[in-house]
């Protein structure tokens, strides 16, 4: 929870540009007299634009904490620049607007719904009559409305979400930072997440997500930046992100065993494939055989190699690369390159 000060015009150059991220880098020093250095973040630039859900993606240790809690003005930077509506992260007037909800929030376990929310309305500087109004609005929106005067010892992990999303959004604010909002929830309770964001979409608010769902990343938001060894490996739209290596991944339906239909490939291509046996009528002997490609010349060397080895096709598809293929391609050149 952030404390709030009365809200006030941003400016900058570009207002849709409500978090501006320049080259920013923070290096940690540990040792004698600080004399190790471990640098978190190596030129991070990006933009977060108002009114959309913008997604922050890594692997453990790529600086996605780093970033977030630079841009709350927990951790200062060590050089670049960072703005949140057009002031530096921070002040007073760059988290006067911020809704956090931290990726492990703590209530003390003798609170009710209704007592947390007030007591993080009063850190907000909300008068008492603005607590209640908002407290029963923020209630209803997150479904704990019933529960309300029951202790916080007795909720389940998607009902403290819900309570932490709520207190995030408890001084209106017009940025939400949400850190791993799903994580430990069950399928149904990811969804009604999903649905709350989507609705907070709807209002106005912008998001700004950190997850490592995937799934989850893919289904709300409308851009995605990728994280690896602190440094940005990808940023755009879902569909920008998927085609940036221009690859592509097509799967047959070989008669043949997963080793024998590997073999048959061009050796450049069998280094990006994976085959798994599957059942087909008959007792014959198949696999489902995945490659990817660049280019359609790739296609017709696998075909032609398989069918050069006495190996039939069942059936050949086309797809294009998932937010997972393209993710893992992005953190695994990552990791190449730090070796």
């Amino acid at each position: 929870m952030l404390a709030s000060t009365p809200a006030d015009d941003f400016t900058s150059a570009d207002q849709s540009a409500i978090v501006r991220v320049e080259d920013l880098r923070k290096t940690y020093r540990s040792g004698w007299f600080g004399s190790r250095r471990l640098p978190a973040l190596q030129g991070v630039s990006l933009e977060v634009h108002a009114g959309e859900v913008f997604g922050l993606l890594g692997p453990n240790g790529a600086g996605k904490t780093t970033l977030i809690k630079t841009l709350l003005g927990i951790i200062r930077k060590s050089s670049g620049s960072a703005t949140i509506f057009g002031h530096p992260v921070g002040t007073s007037r760059s988290r006067a607007r911020i809704g956090y909800l931290p990726e492990n929030l703590r209530v003390e376990k003798h609170h009710t719904a209704r007592s947390a929310l007030h007591l993080y309305g009063r850190l907000s500087r909300m008068s008492s009559e603005q607590i209640r109004r908002r407290t029963d609005q923020l209630l209803a929106k997150v479904g704990l409305q019933g529960r309300d005067r029951e202790t916080v010892r007795r909720f389940s992990k998607g009902m403290y979400q819900r309570l932490g999303l709520a207190q995030a959004l408890m001084h209106d604010p017009d940025l939400l930072i949400l850190d791993e909002p799903t994580d430990g929830l069950d399928p149904v309770g990811r969804s009604e997440m999903r649905e709350l964001l989507q609705q907070l979409r709807s209002e106005g608010k912008t998001i700004f997500l950190n997850s490592h769902i995937l799934q989850e990343v893919e289904a709300v938001c409308d851009r995605v930046a990728v994280l690896a060894g602190g440094t940005l490996r990808g940023l755009g739209s879902i569909e920008e992100l998927t085609a940036h290596s221009g690859q592509q991944r097509f799967q047959m339906q070989v008669l043949a065993d997963p080793q024998t239909a590997l073999a048959a490939l061009p050796a450049d291509l069998a280094e990006h494939a994976h085959a798994e046996p599957q059942d087909v009528a008959a007792a014959a002997t198949a696999c489902r055989l995945v490659v990817l490609c660049s280019e359609d010349a790739q296609i017709d060397a696998s075909v032609d190699a398989l069918r050069a080895a006495g190996l039939s096709i069942r059936s050949l598809q086309l797809q294009t690369l998932s937010l997972e293929d393209a993710f893992f391609e992005m953190v695994g050149n990552a990791a190449e390159e730090l070796r």
